[in-house]
């Protein structure tokens, strides 16, 4: 009863901040989970901004990102910044940053889903510069089940030989993880931010 409960509350807890808040007009850098469907980006997005803004711009992506991932690798001069995985947050976490659709929130809470990201910035052909986000969606792929016991004693269900397999996709980089594509809800949500922020930044 008191599980029944607590999920009934974590959903409706989702469901106040993934849509009602964002009714209720608060501002996007107050609520950085949010998008706004009227205001969808192209990914990626073109800043028309100067040169000498080009800090402001990288400042601000590596400032967003970081509240959604751990960075793991950040260059001013390639105008790359990489992240490390992070396990996606469900249903049950609605405070936590991760994606903003409920549907892949419910399947982060009844599966194990990580995501990483990934933003390029690049000068555009004719000023400003061209903002790409990119995050990979990921889930665990396990021989079987962690506390499977069920046979252990009659059947040996691990590999004999160990292989090792050269990865030769770049959105993989762990064998246990097998890729989703892409996870563009969260991608929008990033790109949003990175957008309100440079527009009206904080005083």
């Amino acid at each position: 009863m008191h599980k029944r409960l607590a999920a009934r509350t974590a959903i409706a807890g989702v469901i106040a901040v993934l849509s009602g808040v964002g009714c209720a007009g608060r501002p996007l850098a107050e609520a950085p989970g949010l998008i706004r469907a009227d205001e969808i980006c192209a990914n990626p997005v073109h800043l028309a901004l100067g040169p000498p803004e080009y800090a402001a711009v990288f400042e601000t992506c590596l400032s967003v990102l970081d509240d959604y991932f751990e960075i793991s690798y950040a260059n001013r001069y390639d105008g790359t910044i990489r992240t490390h995985p992070k396990i996606a947050p469900g249903m049950e976490q609605p405070f936590k940053f991760g994606s903003p659709d409920l549907r892949e929130r419910l399947l982060a809470m009844l599966q194990t889903i990580r995501y990483r990201g990934e933003i390029g910035i690049e000068p555009a052909p004719h000023g400003g510069f061209n903002v790409q986000v990119v995050v990979y969606k990921e889930v665990e792929d396990l021989a079987r089940p962690i506390r499977a016991t069920a046979g252990a004693a009659s059947f040996q269900s691990d590999n004999t030989v160990d292989r090792q397999y050269e990865v030769v996709d770049p959105s993989v980089i762990d064998a246990n993880w097998a890729p989703l594509g892409r996870e563009t809800h969260l991608e929008q949500a990033i790109l949003q931010r990175i957008q309100f922020l440079l527009h009206n930044p904080p005083r």
